[in-house]
């Protein structure tokens, strides 16, 4: 044979095995599993497909899914409610929970009912084993509940990340924070802050950097968000430092520091303090303006609510109630300011333009933490309720959280927590709300309802809780 045609031959296998591996790969592909969805891309549930548009390539779809069978459990929180499953086009099974047992594939309506709890309908595609968690609510309750976590010693504060994927539990008798996934409602990472516990956290804008206040050495820990380490930890130069807020340019940070009775600002491009500014004493809540010009601050000793001239540091106090002002937020407009106090049971409103403040709705007892949604339209404020002998001691009454509309002040809705409900958080969407109790080691998480919802409900369990709250 010539040494061309030897050279033709081992060029025309080389090309066979290439064409061979090239079909087996597309046969893998097509033959594997749908790609999962990834950041920025929809489920496959909600990406158009052939069978969306094509009513036959449906029905075929939903057949194919029925041809097999998955186990389903459900479990009920309180237990033994009756659960009716309906299969599309089939007849109802009927069981008490909690459930276990074999069904065929495809869409199902879950009914779950229990004497003394609203009724809940949960629709499920039954396309692999599945196991729920599923949480009866009181009678008026327009929230629903979605979970209960279990944390660490003294969760203080919880905060969603900007993507609402994770909840991030500051734990102030333990040694950092906990991260939560918030679709599994699994603990993902407990991350060691040297010794001692954390007060709060802070995201920035893009959710990459977590910031976590600690008390004890009067520091800052930076967290890179992807990997859960430790940048950095700042030194605040004050004493007993507890909340922060960001500039809003994001190269500033302000901390609070509850024993110096001043305010740290740190250059967070050098890591350094720029300058200490005093403060009103105690000062714990703080919240910036939109142009960086102003500083607000709530004094806990005094009830006093006090801004900061920025270029100046100079300050002037808009009020002063002689209780215990604790937490500051501001409308998405940068219109209005929102401040509730520890002292006297009150939630206030400040508009920012001509700095009046006024009395916007009374809380349940010891109100904490305050946050809004996403359209400024709902104040929520968590209550500790009467303390104990002391605050680390259970007290006579159950903490509650209160949905308080802002244009009216009226409570909309309102949910019971355990002993000393405490940190509070709605995430960016809106759509979760989450808070914990101080001594029980527990977060709830919460579906948010819509607005227009909120305000058709009649008060929800507004006047309702109020029975529930002395402990029996």
């Amino acid at each position: 044979m010539s040494p061309g045609r030897r050279r033709r031959l081992v060029r025309s296998a080389l090309l066979l095995v290439l064409v061979l591996a090239a079909g087996a790969l597309w046969l893998r592909d097509r033959a594997g599993p749908a790609p999962s969805a990834g950041p920025g891309r929809p489920p496959a549930a909600a990406r158009p497909t052939a069978a969306a548009a094509d009513p036959a390539a449906a029905a075929a779809d939903a057949e194919r899914l029925e041809e097999r069978s998955w186990r389903l459990a459900v479990t009920t929180h309180p237990p033994g409610a009756q659960l009716s499953i309906r299969a599309a086009g089939g007849a109802d099974r009927r069981a008490r929970t909690p459930f276990k047992g074999t069904l065929r594939g495809g869409e199902l309506e879950l009914t779950v009912a229990k004497a003394g709890y609203e009724r809940l309908v949960q629709r499920v595609t039954l396309d692999r084993h599945r196991a729920l968690d599923l949480w009866l609510d009181p009678p008026g309750l327009l929230h629903h509940k979605l979970a209960e976590l279990r944390s660490g010693s003294n969760p203080k504060q919880v905060a969603f990340s900007p993507d609402g994927r994770e909840l991030w539990v500051s734990l102030l008798g333990g040694h950092g924070v906990e991260v939560f996934d918030t679709r599994t409602m699994r603990k993902r990472k407990a991350i060691r802050l040297g010794q001692h516990g954390a007060v709060e956290v802070l995201f920035t804008g893009d959710g990459r950097t977590v910031y976590a206040t600690q008390m004890e050495t009067a520091s800052v820990w930076e967290i890179d968000r992807a990997s859960f380490r430790v940048r950095r930890q700042l030194a605040t130069k004050g004493n007993w430092s507890k909340v922060m807020a960001l500039s809003p340019d994001e190269r500033t940070l302000y901390v609070a520091n509850w024993v110096s009775s001043d305010i740290s600002e740190i250059d967070l491009r050098k890591g350094r303090v720029r300058r200490l500014l005093k403060t009103v004493r105690t000062p714990r809540g703080l919240w910036p303006t939109a142009d960086g010009r102003r500083l607000y601050v709530a004094g806990f000793e005094d009830g006093e609510l006090q801004r900061i001239d920025l270029a100046t540091g100079k300050a002037r106090t808009l009020l002063r109630t002689g209780g215990a002002m604790r937490h500051l937020v501001g409308d998405p407009e940068g219109r209005r300011l929102y401040a509730d106090d520890m002292g006297t049971n009150q939630a206030f409103v400040v508009d920012l333009a001509s700095e009046r403040v006024r009395k916007l709705a009374a809380t349940d007892n010891v109100p904490n933490t305050i946050d809004l949604t996403p359209d400024g339209r709902v104040l929520y404020v968590s209550n500790r309720g009467r303390n104990g002998s002391s605050y680390y001691l259970p007290g006579p009454e159950w903490g509650s959280v209160l949905a308080i509309d802002t244009a009216s002040g009226e409570v909309l809705d309102a949910m019971v927590g355990g002993n000393q409900t405490t940190g509070l958080d709605v995430s960016a969407d809106g759509r979760l709300l989450a808070f914990s109790d101080f001594l029980d080691n527990r977060i709830h998480v919460f579906a948010v309802p819509p607005y227009r919802e909120l305000a058709a409900g009649g008060g929800g369990r507004a006047a309702a809780h109020r029975a529930e709250l002395a402990k029996r």
